[in-house]
């Protein structure tokens, strides 16, 4: 295994790192910093969360950046507020032992007067979010004209952001010969996209496998009913004792509430989201950071820069729209060598969903039970024994009170003793989950199946027409918050999403079919400078594409239905038929 010193680094360095207990380089560190400091050719690189990747990128920068110059040399972008913090942080750590140093994180939710008196020293590397970046470059505070390095560490998800055009603007006023990198724990799509638009021929790292879930992380799922997805978390927080985790939900509302909940019924909890101001989630971050809290709440990119090392669960609520985000999630935990868990709460009809992330991260889910009662209460138990057998017993300051507590035990046995000891700390448990109800549908286990194995029709949802598709880049999560905007009902449960290039399709709770329709029309939508049209329509039936027709029927609906889908967007008098022949017709394309 090679060392720090081998990949070249210079022993100021080196002493900072040993400072920080850094003993020897990870993978993706041992190969990404000889490649930084010998080569001028762009980098593309892959690690799981977790495994290094800020060191691996900053240090042979920090390397080769010339303190006598006050021009800024290397500008690093990540997608939010909490990873620019972190990354500043550490290359601040990096760095300490180097005279005349410098760096600076730029980011919006701050005083921007602040970070441009900063600027105005001389900053050698600037972390940034793109927002407040072009915003320093617009007011003409920060000049990357020397800049020989730009970073780009997260970027697919600062393009799920929409800071495309930021980035671009970055770019625009960087000079074309620096070398540029790009750090990430996935490998979507956008990652490619974002390669050729903005590296030359660039050199691929990869440290492990692509997207491949990490070895000391275990995968698990719940099988759940809607209604019981709230109660399921509390159980699988309860049967947990010693649980410290992050929960995942896909919305800033979905997060809020959730946490509000958490807190109300008694647990340790706390909301992490892009409504609170800079002051609130620091301390919320600070009151995880130190164990204050037991679990925290929050959505994708809020977590982004959380650095903590010892999660011991990482909890989906929901799953990602992204499948590439359960990586993210998941990278949480597992860290460090500890052992990780990774749970995901799923309805009958979600299950298909983990198929994918199977695939993505070459692990299998594991079902599991929704815990009953007398689990909960058996793990909660032993805990409480566990800290009676642990804790320290202060003899002398106890000493004056033992003879009048004695006096007043002296009539309990040793056994009684202990039941009315853990029955003071332990009815709150028992008496909750007394009769406890079997949260395991054993229907929802099979998937929503009936007793012969076809799939179930589920009769507690409506589908929709929705007039704006791909085509308006409408995508699964936009389209949710289209919805959640609208506050139709709160906790309201989203059901199947297609997206078809002009138009799509979504499924709601059918006990708030006239409330949708209602809210659409009275609010007026607009979605990217179109007005937003939503409709009722048939749901989709299992073996036929709508109601009844002869084959002759049939037969001209295939044929038109492979010709342009927006037709149906603009003629309602056949809108049932459009809906099936499109739905059918979007499924022979995708196969």
């Amino acid at each position: 295994m090679s060392t720090f010193m081998e990949l070249g680094l210079n022993s100021n360095i080196i002493k900072a790192l040993t400072d920080l207990g850094y003993e020897n380089p990870t993978e993706i560190q041992s190969k990404s910093i000889p490649q930084v400091l010998n080569s001028k050719e762009d980098l593309k690189a892959f690690a799981q969360t977790g495994t290094g990747k800020t060191a691996a990128f900053s240090l042979p920068i920090i390397e080769q950046i010339d303190t006598k110059s006050k021009d800024t040399q290397a500008i690093i972008l990540s997608p939010t507020r909490e990873l620019a913090i972190q990354i500043a942080k550490n290359i601040a750590e990096f760095s300490k032992h180097i005279d005349g140093f410098r760096t600076a994180a730029v980011y919006g939710g701050s005083n921007i007067e602040e970070q441009i008196r900063k600027l105005k020293k001389g900053v050698h590397i600037v972390v940034g979010t793109p927002g407040r970046t072009v915003d320093l470059i617009n007011r003409k505070q920060l000049k990357l004209s020397n800049v020989k390095w730009l970073v780009l560490d997260e970027a697919d998800e600062m393009l799920n952001m929409g800071f495309k055009d930021e980035l671009d603007k970055v770019l625009a006023v960087t000079p074309k010969e620096k070398q540029t990198l790009l750090f990430s724990a996935t490998f979507p799509k956008e990652v490619e996209s974002i390669a050729k638009n903005y590296m030359h021929k660039p050199v691929e790292i990869s440290a492990g496998k692509k997207n491949v879930g990490a070895d000391q992380v275990s995968h698990q799922f719940y099988v759940v009913s809607e209604r019981n997805r709230y109660a399921a978390l509390k159980r699988i927080a309860d049967v947990n004792p010693n649980i410290y985790g992050i929960i995942f939900c896909r919305t800033r509302r979905e997060t809020q509430e959730v946490a509000d909940k958490l807190i109300k019924d008694g647990y340790s909890a706390d909301a992490l989201h892009g409504d609170l101001s800079q002051a609130q989630r620091d301390s919320v971050m600070g009151k995880f950071r130190k164990k204050n809290l037991q679990l925290l709440v929050a959505t994708d990119v809020a977590a982004r820069g959380l650095d903590v090392t010892d999660l011991t669960h990482v909890i989906n609520h929901k799953l990602p729209d992204q499948i590439e985000s359960y990586t993210h999630r998941s990278g949480r935990t597992g860290r460090a060598g500890k052992e990780g868990i990774s749970i995901a709460i799923v309805t009958g009809r979600e299950k298909g969903k983990l198929h994918p992330i199977e695939r993505l991260i070459g692990k299998k889910f594991v079902s599991t039970s929704i815990p009953t009662g007398k689990e909960i209460c058996q793990n909660q138990l032993l805990k409480l024994i566990d800290k009676v057998q642990d804790i320290k017993v202060n003899e002398t300051e106890m000493a004056d009170f033992l003879p009048s507590i004695y006096e007043k035990l002296k009539d309990l046995d040793r056994e009684e003793l202990i039941k009315r000891f853990v029955s003071l700390e332990f009815n709150t448990f028992l008496s909750y989950y007394e009769n406890a109800p079997d949260l395991n549908d054993s229907d929802q286990m099979r998937g929503g199946s009936d007793s012969r194995g076809r799939r179930r029709n589920d009769e507690n949802m409506s589908r929709f027409f929705i007039n704006i598709g791909r085509k308006d880049r409408l995508n699964p999560a936009r389209l949710i918050g289209l919805i959640n905007e609208q506050q139709i009902a709160k906790n309201i449960e989203i059901g199947q999403i297609e997206i078809l290039d002009t138009f799509s399709f979504f499924e709601l709770d059918k006990n708030y079919t006239d409330e949708t329709i209602a809210v659409f029309k009275e609010n007026d939508v607009d979605f990217e400078g179109r007005n937003v049209n939503v409709e009722i329509t048939e749901k989709k039936r299992s073996g036929r594409s709508g109601g009844r027709r002869s084959d002759g029927d049939r037969k001209r609906r295939d044929k038109n239905s492979k010709g342009d889908f927006s037709k149906f967007g603009r003629n309602r008098s056949n809108t049932k038929n459009a809906f099936s022949s499109a739905n059918k017709s979007s499924k022979r394309r995708k196969r």
